[in-house]
């Protein structure tokens, strides 16, 4: 395979081809098991503790991933894992029909969490590296529609899967099978390999990090992953747990995406407006709110309001924060993102596990969400004191 185009790419095949690739890591390789979880569970006797380890797991490989980009500078590698990491989505989706063994399951899970390192952070960093070369404005919001649409694209295809197969392994290969439309343009329109990064001119501005900074961003995006994962993971259990709200788990999570996808502009917005961490602060605000009303009360309004609100917020913490880190590292920005993304991955790992024991030992998500809301809450607080950095010109 070849790691070069033989020529050139417009802007609207790296940007489509971007956008396919996270729906095929993020929307299927790794979102799929949210809208799967109850047909599983309730054909393969999966408990809501095994559930829970299994999302640990994925999100496990999600972090190996992190840092393994998180040290590499050599822009081929970035590219040639990127195109491994679309390969690895394909086949993970496809292997969790194969079998009920939980460590074939445990491996299916860890690789697909490897697959959505490479769709998030490499790709993203390459596409973010190709606009800056391009003299393009450096913002990811149109590249991460992607994470919306492959919640939409999971969602509506379990519901519509449902129909006509109903056993959960043939709902995996269906996945599989849809994959591959995604995976073609993804593959054939990857961004290109980015050149070798020039010799610093001395005396050149060059944006810093401080230690600062970085810490306080990374305990801040610690507490967006956790209330990232909780909602990626439990959304349709949750709902479908509620009597009168059986068989309503499906519409929560599209509502998720279709609330994700024009989100992505409208917090480019903000933050272009309110500066970046005000627009952080309210998103992380409004996610908070989104997690509690379900806690609060059990009605199809508050399930959905806030499903809504989590489409509508996660995925421009996401953006906002990967964008403002890249900017400030454009020779690499993929791993500057990765590095910052270890602390989101850490919450990714340990969040489901603690959910997933709790609503094993009372039958109920409720504290679950009330602790998911407390965590939210610290890491706005500890936003608010993130110091301001200036770049030279």
């Amino acid at each position: 395979m070849s790691d070069a185009h033989t020529s050139p790419l417009q802007p609207w095949q790296v940007i489509t081809g971007g956008i396919c690739g996270l729906v095929l890591t993020l929307g299927l390789a790794r979102f799929v098991f949210t809208p799967l979880l109850p047909v599983m569970q309730l054909q393969t006797g999966l408990t809501d503790a095994a559930a829970g380890g299994l999302a640990a797991i994925n999100y496990a490989g999600y972090i190996s991933g992190a840092l393994a980009v998180a040290w590499i500078d050599d822009s081929r590698w970035r590219h040639r894992l990127y195109g491994l990491g679309l390969w690895l989505a394909l086949l993970t989706t496809a292997a969790m029909a194969l079998t009920t063994w939980m460590p074939a399951w445990a491996l299916s899970r860890y690789l697909g969490g490897l697959s959505g390192a490479a769709g998030m952070l490499l790709g993203s960093g390459l596409v973010l590296g190709w606009l800056m070369r391009q003299g393009r404005r450096p913002e990811l919001g149109l590249y991460f529609i992607g994470i919306g649409l492959g919640v939409v694209v999971s969602a509506a295809g379990a519901w519509a899967l449902s129909f006509y197969w109903t056993r959960w392994s043939d709902q995996w290969l269906a996945f599989a099978a849809i994959g591959l439309v995604f995976f073609v343009p993804a593959w054939l329109w990857r961004p290109p390999v980015p050149p070798a990064p020039a010799p610093a001119v001395s005396g050149a501005a060059v944006p810093l990090i401080s230690r600062r900074w970085m810490l306080t961003m990374a305990g801040s995006y610690f507490a967006a992953g956790w209330g990232f994962v909780i909602s990626a993971t439990f959304t349709v259990a949750i709902v479908e747990r509620e009597p009168a709200l059986a068989g309503q788990g499906a519409l929560a999570w599209a509502l998720v995406g279709l609330a994700a996808m024009p989100a992505v502009f409208l917090w480019d917005k903000v933050a272009r407006r309110w500066g970046d961490t005000r627009a952080l602060l309210l998103a992380f605000g409004l996610q908070t709110l989104s997690v509690v009303l379900p806690a609060v009360s059990g009605s199809l309004a508050a399930a959905l309001m806030g499903a809504i609100g989590y489409g509508a917020t996660f995925i421009g913490i996401v953006s906002m924060t990967l964008s403002l880190v890249g900017r400030r590292a454009p020779q690499n920005p993929g791993k500057a993102m990765a590095r910052l993304t270890l602390s989101y991955g850490a919450a990714q790992m340990l969040a489901p596990v603690v959910a997933g024991a709790m609503a094993q030992a009372t039958g109920t998500f409720k504290g679950a969400l009330w602790l998911t809301a407390g965590v939210m809450a610290a890491g706005m607080a500890l936003l608010a004191t993130l110091p301001e950095e200036k770049s030279a010109a």
